[in-house]
C-alpha cells in the first residue's frame, strides 16, 4: 500500500514497537508485524493485529500491571 502519510513510497512487511497508555498503564509491546514505510518509517498495523494488542493489553490491565514491556505474540484463534 502506498504510504497514507508521505505518499511517496509502497509500504514493506516488518514490525513496529506499540506504547498503549491508558490512565495509570503504560503498555510496550515489541515486534509487532506492520507494513512500514521505508521513506519516513510510518507504521501501519492491521486490525487482526489491532484487536489482538488489545486484548493483550486488557489482560495486563486486569492482572494489575502499571508498566509492562513484552514481545508481540500472536494468539491463535480456534
Amino acid at each position: 500500500m502506498k504510504c497514507v502519510i508521505c505518499k511517496q513510497a509502497e509500504t514493506t512487511q516488518g514490525t513496529a514497537t506499540v506504547t498503549l497508555q491508558r490512565a495509570e498503564v503504560t503498555l510496550v509491546f515489541k515486534d509487532v508485524p506492520a507494513q512500514v514505510c521505508p521513506n519516513c518509517g510510518e507504521e501501519y498495523v492491521d486490525e487482526k493485529t489491532t484487536a489482538q494488542l488489545l486484548e493483550q493489553a486488557e489482560d495486563a490491565v486486569r492482572i494489575g500491571s502499571q508498566v509492562d514491556v513484552r514481545q508481540y505474540r500472536q494468539r491463535l484463534v480456534a
